[in-house]
């Protein structure tokens, strides 16, 4: 085995002369040493600051003694759930099984328990009673407040309590837990480990509300938790205050009251990395795969998607309700220089199993790569307002210069063939540059036959729901797509991802949205019905009814039979959703659709469908699907028909 990978047993360590680790590393994910694995990430900086880090991937959370195959660390446990929420990872909105996990070794699903992060932090805790638990990654960060959980149909407590953890590192840890590292290093208990930005404590104050706030530099007070249980337009509201409350410039620490004392307590967000920082982060002496004792099962799916692919930015200002980067990552843009990126693609040239193609070039939204605005980075973004929606913000800077001599500088690169973007396009941020220099390039050179872009809906009633720019900004960009490609001679498809079910979607508005795509010609092949994931604006609405950013009332899909509806709608042309469309259109008044009309839907259903075929023409069924022949049953060449005929 490569002695490059962080040690996974007691027989690395003595390879290493390792008698004791400072921290072992419990994940729920295969052990990848790449930077778009956040274990492998803070592994790799807290070795950089010279602690010694050891990995125990997916251990068996039914059996104790599977956490201490590397010993007692001499200073914490670090846990995450893995790269995704291991519920998110475990089941679809409906609720049903996914068949596989592609973070672990040959795709098997089952390899991590539900509640992942929780799950860990008790079987530490029934092993080791007093070393300190660390945990981080997305499923702690943005479970750090109570928050509404979907699998359960409940209001959690903050994950800090269920978990029996002491801290929590939340958004992206690596500054943060080189603090933690250092304060524990030198002495101090992790009960003491109170003021670094980026964390989350638990603490008991027998003086009171009063007396906690007055202590804690006035913290912000958030509902209590047994109040929000019994009122979740307390939720709603404690949401709202969270949410202008993630920039590190502007926020104030928030506290939790869970009754007898006991508070949950946020620090604000770490300061967003410089671009040196950066740079440090991602060049730091990752193996690039999945640790070689998984050979065997046949490695790990999730790496052949990041493998020939670069990291330019994280952060994102898009604001869509529905995404948890907020929460997470923040809204603060940050980036990496030229020089990082392309010696990270030097390197991917050298694989010999690199065929020319570099698959992706972005983050959350690739074209993002600079703040938004030239004073966030001295006085933090606007908490009452969106850089883009309702509409880009006049003082927003639009430039894609950028990445646009990024993009040609790897195109430039000796045995690359094509750099292909596949990270989100901003389509609205894109509209918004008066140069269309880089929209020419991205049609003439970085699309793999189609792009796809994320529109979400076309009804404004749901859009503003969403956060996102009005119907006539996309068919703008449609249109503008459309010319471009028509001047350069190409025919790349446009394909648009579309949401079922949001809140504030009725029938009407999916209605409206299926007309849209008749008058496209297009019916996607897959739909997303709205997912409730936890701490994003939209899941607030969908457990509350509640907007939290301004507290109208929302109309909310919660019945499993009108999201199958919504869903079908979208997808009006499947024979197999013919019912559920035909259900949907006489429940929303719509009769207009159903009709041999152009402008209809569906075709009147064929009262006899279940019975033969074998009546008069004028009786024979119409076809569901509007301009399609009626299909007849051939007769069979028999004696019988051929005498018939004759006569």
């Amino acid at each position: 085995m490569s002695s490059g990978f962080l040690p996974i047993s007691r027989q690395d360590m003595e390879e290493r002369g390792i008698d004791q680790l400072d921290f072992v590393y419990i994940t729920g994910d295969a052990y990848v040493d790449h930077p778009s694995f956040g274990h492998a990430v803070i592994s790799r900086v807290l070795e950089a600051h010279g602690y010694h880090v050891g990995i125990i991937s997916q251990p068996d959370w039914k059996d104790t003694e599977s956490i201490s195959i590397l010993g007692r660390p001499r200073l914490a446990f670090l846990i995450s759930g893995g790269n995704m929420d291991s519920m998110v990872n475990h089941y679809f909105v409906s609720k049903k099984k996914r068949p596989a996990d592609a973070y672990t070794p040959g795709g098997i699903m089952g390899k991590r328990p539900d509640y992942a992060t929780t799950v860990y932090g008790n079987l530490i805790r029934r092993k080791y009673k007093d070393v300190p638990v660390i945990i981080g990654g997305i499923e702690a960060s943005l479970r750090r407040l109570a928050h509404y959980d979907y699998w359960s149909d409940s209001l959690k407590h903050s994950i800090l309590l269920d978990s029996q953890a002491d801290l929590i590192s939340y958004g992206m840890g690596e500054r943060s837990i080189v603090e933690i590292a250092d304060a524990l290093n030198s002495g101090l208990a992790v009960k003491d480990i109170t003021f670094i930005p980026g964390t989350v404590y638990k603490t008991r104050d027998s003086s009171g509300i009063t007396g906690f706030t007055d202590k804690n530099l006035n913290a912000l007070l958030l509902p209590g938790y047994d109040e929000m249980k019994k009122d979740p337009s307390r939720y709603a509201e404690s949401f709202a205050i969270q949410y202008q409350n993630t920039d590190p410039f502007t926020a104030r620490t928030l506290a939790e009251s869970y009754g007898g004392g006991l508070f949950v307590v946020q620090n604000p967000p770490q300061k967003p990395l410089s671009e040196t920082e950066m740079d440090e982060v991602y060049g730091l002496p990752y193996m690039r795969t999945y640790h070689p004792s998984y050979e065997e099962a046949g490695g790990v799916p999730a790496v052949e998607e990041i493998k020939f692919s670069l990291i330019s930015n994280r952060g994102c200002f898009g604001g869509c309700s529905f995404c948890a980067l907020t929460f997470h990552q923040g809204r603060i843009v940050q980036t990496r220089s030229h020089v990082s990126i392309l010696k990270e693609a030097w390197g991917m040239i050298q694989d010999p199993s690199f065929k020319g193609y570099i698959h992706d070039v972005g983050g959350p939204t690739a074209n993002f790569r600079h703040p938004s605005c030239e004073k966030q980075l001295k006085s933090g973004v606007c908490q009452n307002r969106q850089c883009l929606y309702p509409s880009p913000c006049p003082n927003m800077k639009t430039d894609h210069e950028d990445y646009l001599s990024l993009l040609k500088k790897l195109r430039s690169l000796p045995g690359v063939k094509k750099v292909f973007i596949r990270s989100g396009i901003r389509f609205d941020y894109l509209l918004a540059d008066g140069n269309d220099a880089f929209f020419r390039e991205l049609v003439a050179h970085h699309i793999s036959g189609q792009l796809k872009v994320a529109p979400e809906h076309i009804s404004d009633v749901v859009l503003a729901r969403m956060g996102k720019p009005k119907r006539s900004v996309y068919e703008k960009f449609v249109r503008k797509y459309k010319k471009l490609n028509e001047e350069m001679g190409k025919s790349q498809f446009l394909v648009p991802y579309l949401m079922s079910s949001h809140p504030g979607s009725t029938l009407k508005e999916a209605i409206e949205l299926a007309e849209y795509l008749r008058d496209l010609g297009y019916m996607p092949e897959q739909v997303q019905d709205f997912y409730p994931t936890p701490s994003t604006l939209s899941t607030v609405m969908y457990y509350t009814g509640i907007d939290p950013r301004n507290g109208q009332q929302v109309y909310v899909c919660r019945n499993p039979h009108e999201k199958a509806m919504q869903r079908a709608l979208i997808q009006y042309r499947n024979p197999k959703n013919r019912g559920l469309v035909e259900e949907a259109l006489l429940k929303a008044g719509r009769e207009d659709l159903i009709g041999f009309d152009k402008n209809c839907l569906i075709r009147p259903e064929w009262k006899g469908a279940k019975a033969s075929y074998g009546q008069t023409r004028k009786d024979r069924p119409a076809y569901d699907r509007p301009g399609q022949k009626q299909p007849g049953r051939k007769k069979k060449k028999t004696i019988r028909n051929i005498h018939k005929k004759k006569s």
